[in-house]
């Protein structure tokens, strides 16, 4: 493999600390909203997920940017609360369609990749130092 100017571990690694970050807001604003049963427009709340984008440098080897921020459209569940002010006139409340324990798994694996981009840049680190000390 050619290894261009488009293959540069810092950047790579950097971006992919930052998208995993940008993932880690979302899902700790999906957990936070997973009780919220009126945004201000009289829905739920909707899960958001992030989408992500490769940026392939010259050898087609590159990092990660944040594309987009989608909603999850899916039908909102309905729990029995009569006495609930959000409730219909059969007592049921439209709940957020946010899972917390599927949140929970998606914020550990956001934050496993966020740690394997440190532990990348951290390798690194340890390369370039031996280098230079070898250099000596």
């Amino acid at each position: 493999m050619k290894i261009g100017s488009g293959f540069n571990p810092i950047d790579i690694s950097v971006s992919g600390l930052r998208a995993q970050a940008q993932r880690m807001e979302v899902i700790s604003s999906n957990i936070a909203n997973a009780q919220t049963t009126d945004n201000g427009n009289g829905q739920p709340y909707r899960q958001l997920d992030t989408l992500f984008k490769s940026i392939g440098g010259d050898n087609g080897i590159g990092g990660v940017t944040l594309e987009d921020i989608t909603k999850n459209m899916s039908e909102f569940p309905k729990i029995l609360k009569p006495g609930h002010p959000n409730a219909d006139e059969n007592g049921y409340v439209s709940m957020p369609n946010v899972t917390v324990p599927q949140e929970m798994m998606n914020l550990t694996t956001a934050s496993r990749a966020y740690q394997a981009n440190t532990a990348v840049l951290k390798r690194y680190q340890t390369m370039v130092d031996t280098t230079l000390e070898l250099l000596k």
